[in-house]
C-alpha cells in the first residue's frame, strides 16, 4: 500500500492556485500568480529540497500541462522529476512527450496506484484531484506551507464535499518570513465532546 501524500503551498484563506509566477495559472482572472516568492528563504529552501525527494507523483491534466513544458528543462531544481512516474488524471488526454508519464481516467485507476506497491506518491497542486482523493478517504497526509497571505479568490484546496477525517501534527517548523510548514498524518475518525466537562 502506497501514502497518498498532498503537498501544497496555501494562503490563510485557503487559497493554492498560482504560487510559483504570474503566469502559472491566471485562470479565473487569478491576479496574484507568484504569491509565495516574498517569503522565500534558507529554511523554506531546506524544506523544499526534503519534500522534492524521489517519490512517484498524481497530477490533474492542468497542472500536468503547466509542469510538462517547465519542469523537463529545470532539472537542477528537482533532479528526479523525469525519472519518477507521473500519472495524469485526465479524461482528455493519453500522451505526452515527458517520459514516465502514464493517464489514467477514474478513481478506480487511483485506487489500484494506491495499493500497488512502489514509491510514495506525491500530490502538487492539481486542487481537483485534491478534492476527489479527500472525496474518497485517499489522502494518508499532507505537507500545507501556510503563507501569512489572504488571497480573496481562487482555487482552494479544500472543497465541502470531503469525508471528515482526523490528522495529528506529526511536525512543523515556522520560516523567519512566517510560512508555516505542517506536516499532518491520518489519525482515524473526527471526535468531539464539549469543552468544559
Amino acid at each position: 500500500m502506497r501514502k497518498f501524500i498532498v503537498l501544497s503551498f496555501i494562503s490563510l484563506d485557503g487559497v493554492m492556485q498560482g504560487p510559483g509566477s504570474p503566469e502559472e495559472d491566471p485562470s479565473g482572472a487569478f491576479k496574484h500568480g507568484g504569491w509565495v516568492a516574498p517569503y522565500d528563504d534558507e529554511v523554506n529552501n531546506k524544506m523544499m529540497e526534503r519534500l522534492l525527494k524521489p517519490a512517484d507523483l498524481l497530477l490533474g491534466r492542468k497542472t500536468f500541462e503547466i509542469w510538462e513544458d517547465y519542469w523537463p528543462k529545470h532539472t537542477e531544481y528537482w533532479p528526479t522529476i523525469n525519472q519518477v512516474t507521473k500519472y495524469v488524471l485526465s479524461t482528455t488526454r493519453d500522451k505526452t512527450g515527458w517520459e514516465n508519464s502514464t493517464f489514467i481516467k477514474t478513481v478506480s485507476d487511483i485506487e489500484k496506484i494506491k495499493s500497488s506497491e512502489g514509491l510514495d506518491i506525491h500530490i502538487w497542486g492539481s486542487s481537483e484531484v485534491v478534492q476527489l482523493l479527500l472525496e474518497h478517504e485517499l489522502v494518508d497526509e499532507f505537507w500545507l506551507m501556510i503563507h501569512p497571505v489572504i488571497l480573496g479568490h481562487g482555487k482552494r484546496l479544500f472543497d465541502d464535499k470531503a469525508i471528515p477525517a482526523a490528522f495529528a501534527l506529526a511536525e512543523s517548523v515556522v520560516t523567519p518570513t512566517g510560512v508555516i510548514i505542517a506536516n499532518y498524518q491520518r489519525a482515524g475518525e473526527v471526535k468531539t465532546g464539549s469543552i468544559g466537562t
